[in-house]
């Protein structure tokens, strides 16, 4: 019965990942480095990037009783995209570090940590089912 929802959700954390990442894409293919969300990064991680992180945690709680292969390959996708991200952060580290003046690894480790905890989940999901 909450596998629906949980599929669902774990869809929109998908989609707002990917449409970040477009995002990304598209701002480090033009000078200005804007992408086409007329937003900083910090609002853009907070309006996309939050969600897409909590959604897929609560997709797994809400329906932890049920068993489901395609919502745990899902909650590993979204793991993975995270993962991706947070790779891309480090690897552009000298640019973001000049510009913020902040250490990037502190940015950047729990970030690693909730896709890592994502592809647990996922995991748990597909070995209980």
């Amino acid at each position: 019965m909450a596998l629906t929802p949980a599929l669902i959700i774990t869809g929109i954390a998908i989609a707002l990942l990917v449409i970040y990442g477009m995002d990304v894409i598209v701002g480090y293919s033009t000078d200005t480095g804007e992408g086409f969300i007329p937003f900083d990064h910090k609002v853009r991680g907070m309006g996309l990037g939050l969600p897409a992180l909590i959604l897929p945690i609560i997709a797994y709680f809400i329906s932890r009783k049920e068993s489901s292969k395609s919502l745990g390959i899902m909650i590993i996708i979204a793991g993975i995209l995270i993962l991706i991200g947070g790779a891309v952060v480090i690897g552009n580290a000298d640019a973001m570090e000049e510009t913020s003046g902040r250490s990037i690894l502190s940015e950047t480790i729990p970030l690693i940590i909730a896709g890592l905890v994502q592809i647990g989940l996922g995991i748990l999901k597909i070995k209980k089912s």
